[in-house]
């Protein structure tokens, strides 16, 4: 990798934050301020531990200090739905926000959620397109949701969700309703109880998406697929995970003759479309990705 010369801070340093709690494994710091000094952007991205009850008050600190713009992580993606003064259409729909944009003149907050637009476009850079086409959408957490949303923005033509009867399965109803009722997406949530309707919907798909932690280290055996009959060769199969990098589901794909993508350009777009929103600028991802990503 090139030596990239590092703007010193100064009186015009502009600042860019993640806030959540833990962040300080997060990869975003080194993701944005290499992308930053390649650039000669005067910026500097700090990662602070801000829970969800003291997230208005951590804010409302940078609004008046003027920062740029921030990121969220868990607990406080909800919570800053609420806090929002306007939306992107994924955002509204999500009912969770990952990345602010303050405005310089009126601090006014707009809330994005850039997870979904990373992962479609990692499936685009990787070649393979399923706008127009069908997917399957395992889970329906909040990275299913994300992903599900811009999905159906984005013009895929059928989405085929299954999701456990858990804590996320009225949300999820809700979200196909709506979805089914303001985009040209059909979408049907099922459950995992039959696995001859789950491998019908994979055996008509382009795509098969987990949006899911299971086979996530340190419990890589985890799949939900049981085998390779539910696979088709020219299906494409994506995980969202990156720990492994080739999860069991992956192993599995490619034992069937398919494509198999893990989750590390999701986390690297999804970055790159937050850059994008704060600095009108696109991330230079092939030199954050060999400088942040290389073990991954």
């Amino acid at each position: 990798m090139k030596n990239i010369d590092v703007k010193p801070i100064s009186g015009h340093t502009g600042l860019i934050c993640l806030l959540g709690s833990p962040v300080a494994h997060s990869i975003s710091p080194a993701m944005h301020n290499t992308a930053f000094a390649a650039l000669g952007l005067d910026y500097r991205y700090l990662a602070f531990d801000v829970d969800a009850d003291h997230l208005a008050d951590g804010v409302k600190g940078l609004q008046t200090l003027g920062a740029r713009g921030f990121n969220l992580t868990m607990p406080c993606k909800n919570r800053m739905w609420e806090l929002c003064d306007d939306l992107s259409p994924a955002a509204s729909l999500a009912g969770a926000v990952n990345t602010v944009v303050i405005d310089p003149v009126t601090r006014k907050l707009t809330g994005h959620i850039t997870d979904g637009a990373g992962y479609m476009r990692s499936i685009a850079d990787a070649g393979y397109s399923v706008i127009g086409k069908k997917m399957t959408l395992l889970g329906a957490g909040g990275a299913a949701t994300a992903i599900l949303i811009q999905a159906a923005l984005d013009g895929v033509a059928e989405i085929s969700v299954f999701s456990r009867r858990s804590r996320f399965w009225d949300r999820a109803v809700h979200l196909t309703n709506r979805l089914n009722e303001e985009t040209a997406c059909k979408v049907t949530l099922y459950d995992y109880e039959d696995p001859s309707v789950l491998k019908r919907e994979i055996q008509e798909s382009a795509l098969l998406t987990n949006a899911t932690s299971v086979g996530m280290a340190p419990n890589t055996e985890g799949c939900l697929i049981p085998d390779t009959s539910y696979f088709h060769p020219e299906l494409v199969v994506s995980d969202i995970i990156y720990n492994p990098a080739k999860t069991t589901l992956m192993a599995l794909a490619e034992e069937a003759g398919c494509a198999a993508l893990n989750g590390m350009y999701m986390l690297l777009y999804q970055g790159a479309e937050a850059f994008r929103l704060w600095t009108g600028v696109d991330m230079p991802v092939e030199l954050v990705r060999e400088s942040c990503f290389r073990s991954k």
